[in-house]
């Protein structure tokens, strides 16, 4: 499509026909350039006018011909394309696929909708469309339109010769091949030398020529001369149309033309190689086509293969250094070795398959270099972000993730390992001080004093030592409390049970200690009750010993009438310590 902007350019010529700043000398040499380069912009203009033209009549026809087959047909490309209906039957007809439903309605947003479904069906049959939007084939934008059809006629028509892609190149190289199948079915023609699309098929010769190749019988080749130019194209025209039931996509006058349209006629001409392709008589002549066509589309295939593993490739990457950038670890010793195990299974296994594939991706894009290039096609470059330089960059940032990773699950094994011990420790501790606590609670729960003041004296006296070893316990206690405050303080993972065995322990040293005391009462009553009656004893002896008799018995009668009072006290005094 031309790309002049003849509005831009005559305005631009009328501000410099304007300009009063120049030298008086110059002005006759400007006016004659300004009017030159109007009179150039007009022709330009005029030119993309006529060669919209012809393309819209023969698109046109073109769609006509393949409408036809579902009893449909348009009268204005550009009108009757824009509610996206006859859009969308001409790709179910070309593609032999449904389409989504057409949304009724004629309403603006409709035929936004329904244009959107066909390009949308054209992306995913791989079709490259270059700034074409629903928008413009609704609002009937001439040259976007055009172009949306042509688009559907490489990829729908010349299919058999270069499969469309995304790729301009490969376009090129299937008018290539196209053009290089005129030459040979053409070669030996007299006066017939095809080296483009446009100006070597003015004069009709070509197209007779490669009726004349495929059905010597409707043509006397001999006959024609260059000066009868609408005489050979009518001709070829007609031929084709009535006996090889071609479309007449073209007038005469449309390519008899200072400047033919090269789209026109390569729609054409590949209605042409359609037919004659068919034709058994070509065969040997058709492989050595196909040959040229398969090495494009074998190119084409390792091409989509390199992008695809690209794309699969730097997938992998990024969601690999997701998932090893993620510095949060299971908060168990099993747990972060099984990470440990896992990390070292994707270090030892998985990376390395990847790193190949990175290294057969080096190979390929090396093996497409070498295919285009005995193709004479130009090299092929990736796409932005899949360069061999970029995955190179990107398998830089998933060795760094990876070193972070290592030296984070290293430290983080350390550190589990050390609360695991200090469990271990903790844990031995505890069983050791339950046992001592629970022997020490025996001990202390015994009230055998004896029932004479040496044997109370002795008990006191080992009591005192209870006590005395349980004082120096205590430390012990302490270390228990220590180790569950470290733990709780590094987050250990089953802090909970620590955190009850701790409060178990606690809680038997707070009752031993209540014990203790409670004994160490009842011992001193119990001693004090002793010595009570030990004085008695020497009381008595000392009465004995000292006072007559009748004194005695005076005295005994006195204690006689006071000791009941005394048993019935120290009863009730046992009975308190009891």
């Amino acid at each position: 499509m031309a790309n002049a902007s003849p509005d831009l350019d005559n305005a631009e010529a009328q501000r410099q026909l304007n300009n009063n700043n120049r030298p008086i000398g110059s002005g006759f040499w400007e006016t004659e350039c300004t009017s030159s380069k109007l009179f150039e912009c007009s022709r330009i203009k005029a030119l993309a006018d006529e060669r919209d033209a012809v393309q819209k009549k023969t698109f046109t026809k073109w769609v006509n011909s393949h409408l036809a087959r579902v009893s449909c047909r348009i009268s204005d490309l550009y009108n009757d394309l824009r509610d996206g209906y006859m859009l969308t039957r001409l790709l179910e007809v070309l593609s032999g696929e449904l389409l989504p439903r057409p949304t009724r309605g004629r309403m603006r947003i409709h035929c936004l909708e329904n244009v959107d479904k066909a390009l949308q069906f054209l992306k995913e049959q791989r079709v490259h469309l270059e700034n074409v939007g629903s928008h413009d084939i609704v609002d009937g934008n001439h040259r976007l339109t055009l172009g949306l059809i042509w688009t559907i006629i490489l990829r729908f028509q010349i299919q058999v010769i270069k499969i469309e892609t995304e790729d301009n190149r490969e376009t090129r190289s299937a008018k290539d091949a196209l053009l290089l199948w005129c030459q040979m079915k053409t070669a030996g023609y007299p006066e017939v030398n095809i080296q483009n699309f446009t100006t070597c098929w003015r004069d009709g010769l070509a197209f007779n020529a490669l009726i004349h190749r495929h059905r010597p019988d409707l043509i006397e080749f001999h006959k024609l001369t260059r000066s009868n130019a609408t005489h050979n194209l009518q001709q070829a025209f007609n031929i084709a149309e009535q006996h090889l039931g071609l479309t007449k996509l073209l007038d005469p006058e449309d390519v008899n033309t200072e400047n033919p349209d090269e789209k026109s006629i390569i729609t054409y001409v590949v209605s042409y190689y359609h037919y004659f392709s068919k034709m058994k008589a070509l065969i040997v002549e058709g492989k050595r086509v196909g040959k040229v066509l398969d090495n494009c589309v074998e190119a084409e295939k390792i091409v989509n293969r390199y992008d695809a593993l690209a794309s699969d490739l730097l997938d992998w990457i990024e969601k690999t250094i997701a998932v090893i950038s993620n510095q949060k670890f299971a908060n168990s010793l099993t747990g972060v070795q099984q990470q440990l195990q896992a990390f070292t299974t994707y270090c030892t296994i998985e990376k390395p398959i990847k790193f190949q594939e990175k290294g057969n991706l080096e190979v390929l894009l090396f093996t497409i270099q070498s295919k285009l290039r005995a193709n004479n096609q130009k090299p092929y470059v990736p796409n932005d972000g899949k360069l061999i330089s970029d995955i190179n960059k990107a398998w830089e940032r998933l060795e760094k993730a990876e070193h972070e990773r290592g030296v984070a699950l290293r430290k983080e094994l350390i550190r589990q390992e050390k609360l695991e011990l200090l469990a271990q420790r903790f844990d031995h501790k505890t069983t050791m001080r339950q046992a001592w606590l629970n022997e020490n609670q025996r001990l202390v729960s015994q009230d055998n004093f004896g029932y004479d003041l040496p044997a109370v004296e002795a008990a006191m006296k080992k009591h005192e030592a209870i006590e005395a070893d349980i004082a120096s316990y205590e430390e012990r206690i302490g270390v228990v409390v220590e180790l569950a405050a470290e733990m709780e303080a590094e987050g250990y993972y089953d802090i909970r049970r620590i955190s009850a065995r701790k409060e178990n322990i606690l809680g038997q040293w707070s009752l031993l200690k209540e014990l203790v005391a409670g004994r160490r009462t009842r011992l001193e009553k119990n001693l004090a009750l002793q010595k009570t009656f030990q004085d008695m004893v020497y009381m008595i002896d000392w009465m004995e010993d000292t006072v007559n008799l009748d004194m005695f018995f005076c005295f005994f009668f006195t204690c006689s009438l006071l000791f009941p009072l005394f048993l019935r006290n120290q009863s009730t005094w046992c009975k308190s310590l009891a």
